[in-house]
């Protein structure tokens, strides 16, 4: 039986205000939510922490260094890969996808790290592995690669390719585990 996780509503904010001040990098940006603090910039990635609703929350973020659409040229929000943190709630990294559309209905999303596949369930323009115990073997796998691969798919038939560098996750993840003994 899979969680039902959700990315909270925090996050999205951040991932989206950092897209828009940080000029292409990961950050710092200058426009973060309230209570939102950089911990660091390593690599294609960051980590933040933060405390919404007094709930204190670590987590690591990179967008794609890369992103296909077929058919091409089709339009869609920024895609981002999390790995968080939440004390409060007894989960520790969590990988989850912004991917930038709703999902169709029904179908799962791929993650790919070398050849190694993991399915991800959808929810929205959310997707989370869909098998919870893979979890830590998902994160030791991209401590250990060079690139992360997204594939899904839209409600309205847009295919999508994502590929993110993970140079700097691992000293990303540990920075947010620091923060959130």
């Amino acid at each position: 039986m899979r969680r039902v996780r959700r990315l909270p509503v925090f996050l999205r904010l951040l991932a989206i205000c950092t897209l828009l001040t940080a000029g292409g990098s990961i950050g710092p940006a200058k426009a973060q939510p309230a209570g939102a603090q950089l911990l660091g910039e390593f690599g294609a990635w960051g980590a933040y922490t933060a405390s919404p609703g007094g709930r204190k929350v670590c987590f690591a973020l990179s967008k794609p260094t890369s992103s296909e659409t077929n058919p091409p040229g089709r339009p869609r929000d920024p895609a981002w890969l999390f790995v968080s943190t939440r004390p409060a709630e007894k989960v520790r990294e969590e990988v989850s996808v912004i991917i930038g559309y709703p999902f169709k209905a029904n179908t799962d999303a791929t993650i790919e790290i070398g050849s190694t596949n993991f399915a991800m369930y959808t929810q929205n323009d959310g997707a989370w592995v869909k098998n919870a115990a893979e979890e830590a073997r998902l994160v030791d796998a991209m401590r250990k690669g060079a690139e992360v691969t997204v594939r899904g798919e839209s409600g309205r038939g847009t295919k999508t390719i994502d590929k993110f560098s993970l140079q700097g996750v691992s000293q990303a993840l540990d920075r947010a585990a620091q923060e959130c003994r």
